[in-house]
């Protein structure tokens, strides 16, 4: 099969050389048994890739199984990998398969492999060397016939030096390592992405075929993209439901992308930081929290211009950073009508996150 066949077969969309070339690996090491660690920054498309290796390999026709292991709460990970017995805990009320017995025969993809707590790892390798595991309050073990592929946006080399990843599991998963390359440097792949979603929003949503003009085409190949394809793919799919054409212009996009005016990349940046996902979390809120205020302020300054207790009004406005951190989760669940997936997403934080600050800040759902 030729490299073009098998992007379309796996709807893998994009030209550029690294994108080539990471395919072509794909389509050697796909019908093999081993094992597949996938780096890339959030969103650039790892479980596409993924999909694209169990698609391709001898396990096809069984079942794909994905986790993200930074959306369960520490407390329950394990039980949900390796399932658990009636009685074993509170709550434990009937037997239950876990995802590795689900995805026996088949592939488990594991994303976000680095947020796996150090005490399940040990179990999690042992799943791997003996093909057997010990479901939560089990007395035998239960055997399994998996393929593994990880994923990951973190160094998982720096998370070993650091004690925060067990090196044997580390060289275990690495046996095949790609890395995918962030979508400022995949740019000549922009217009041919957007276009991909423009096509998938249209017939979505029943619309006509859509257009991007030349000038929108600049603004998204300008446009840093911190949130990669998938902060692609909403932006696309925004203007697309917004549009009351099917001609998408400027004027349609830079609400979207720049909606201050400046770019988002620009005060959201990702740089190079050896800081945690959740104390990145937390200064990504914080800023999006002082910037919010700010805007409140402002306005509330154009009102008040001549208000002679003006002064002692902005006194009692200021609060702090946690009871500002609360409201923001408290709003947010309530827009979503308590969706926590959708607050995450909208708070720019991990799932683990959010359930632990609902948990810290005794917040009732």
């Amino acid at each position: 099969m030729k490299i073009d066949e098998f992007k379309k077969l796996h709807s893998i969309i994009g030209n550029c050389r690294e994108i080539n070339d990471l395919v072509e690996t794909i389509m050697h090491i796909a019908p093999s048994e081993t094992s597949v660690l996938i780096y890339g920054e959030t969103g650039t498309g790892k479980e596409v890739f993924a999909n694209a290796i169990h698609g391709a390999s001898r396990r096809s026709k069984q079942r794909l199984i994905s986790v993200n292991c930074g959306a369960i709460p520490e407390g329950l990970l394990e039980s949900e990998l390796f399932g658990h017995k009636r009685g074993s805990f509170t709550g434990a009320s009937d037997n239950r398969k876990g995802y590795f017995e689900l995805a026996d025969g088949g592939t488990l993809f594991l994303d976000e492999i680095g947020e796996m707590p150090i005490t399940t790892q040990v179990k999690f390798l042992r799943a791997i060397e003996l093909k057997e595991f010990m479901p939560v309050g089990a007395e035998t073990v239960t055997k399994v016939d998996v393929r593994y592929i990880a994923a990951t946006n973190k160094s998982l080399q720096e998370e070993v030096i650091n004690k925060r990843f067990r090196q044997d599991l580390f060289f275990r998963l690495k046996a095949v390592t790609l890395f995918l390359p962030p979508l400022r440097d995949r740019r000549e792949d922009i217009g041919e992405l957007a276009d991909f979603f423009l096509e998938q929003a249209a017939l979505k949503n029943n619309y006509a075929k859509f257009q991007l003009t030349p000038e929108a085409h600049g603004i998204l190949l300008d446009h840093d993209w911190p949130g990669n394809v998938r902060e692609l793919k909403s932006v696309i799919e925004t203007a697309a439901t917004l549009s009351r054409t099917s001609i998408i212009g400027a004027a349609d996009l830079n609400p979207i992308i720049h909606p201050n005016g400046y770019s988002s990349a620009s005060k959201y940046s990702l740089v190079p930081t050896r800081k945690t996902p959740e104390e990145l979390d937390r200064e990504m809120m914080l800023r999006a929290l002082f910037e919010i205020k700010k805007d409140i302020l402002d306005l509330k300054d154009l009102v008040e211009n001549n208000h002679p207790v003006k002064e002692s009004i902005r006194v009692q406005e200021i609060k702090r950073i946690d009871e500002l951190e609360k409201e923001a989760i408290i709003n947010a669940l309530e827009r979503t009508n308590g969706n926590k997936r959708s607050v995450a997403r909208l708070l720019g934080l991990s799932e683990r996150t959010l359930y632990r600050k609902i948990k810290e800040y005794d917040i009732p759902l």
